[in-house]
């Protein structure tokens, strides 16, 4: 099933014994089109922390309840390496965060997930301290927050469009599929979705998301399938 990630956002996290707080943030994968982390607020019992939540612990979300549930406990979240605020996110703490949880590294591996296409829980790849090594210390670029490209606009061929206004999600992959995009004035305010496989780049520096679909692509399209979709 495909989520709007913006709907997420205010979810109450509950763990298997208390509840850590809310849902604030996600993190994604710039260059997998995938969401490797959520990023929670957990009020004043970790006042000042960030806390990075891996799709490998997500349960069941109640819609109707808002809450999402995860397959952890307050202490083993307490206990996980933590990570100071307004800092990027290196791969170095990602490996103390894998092995922390006994998760395999997604870094290793030719699947979406390293070994596969889905975050299975499941034992560390054996050649995670070796990976370890190699990327001490680096940051990792491809690791983006989904709010902080939320009203981005949408650089087509032969114009700006509108703007980003959420993402379809795979609730089992976590892989996004689709930019949902805001059109303003250009498309009578329409919302119209825009495929991850369309995206050339992205520019932080200009607050754009560079798409390889003219105008008249996205229009001739968007009453009928998602643009950029194949047609079954």
């Amino acid at each position: 099933m495909l989520l709007n990630i913006k709907h997420l956002y205010g979810v109450s996290i509950a763990a298997l014994d208390f509840v850590v707080g809310e849902v604030k943030d996600f993190y994604f994968d710039d260059k997998k089109w995938v969401i490797r982390y959520m990023v929670a607020d957990t009020g004043v019992w970790l006042p000042g922390r960030l806390v990075l939540i891996s799709p490998h612990a997500f349960g069941q979300f109640d819609s109707e309840g808002r809450v999402l549930s995860i397959k952890l406990t307050k202490k083993k979240i307490e206990d996980s390496p933590s990570i100071e605020l307004h800092r990027p996110v290196s791969r170095q703490y990602e490996a103390l965060y894998f092995r922390h949880y006994g998760w395999s590294n997604y870094w290793i591996g030719g699947g979406l997930w390293g070994g596969g296409d889905y975050p299975m829980i499941g034992p560390q790849s054996k050649a995670g301290s070796e990976d370890e090594v190699k990327h001490d210390h680096r940051d990792d670029v491809h690791l983006r927050s989904i709010r902080s490209i939320t009203g981005y606009h949408i650089q087509t061929v032969d114009g700006t469009i509108g703007h980003v206004s959420g993402l379809l999600v795979d609730d089992k992959s976590w892989a996004i599929r689709e930019l949902v995009v805001e059109t303003s004035h250009w498309y009578s305010g329409k919302e119209v979705l825009i495929s991850h496989s369309k995206i050339e780049r992205i520019s932080y520096e200009e607050s754009k998301v560079f798409v390889s679909l003219t105008k008249e692509d996205i229009q001739r399209t968007a009453e009928h399938a998602p643009v950029g979709s194949k047609s079954t």
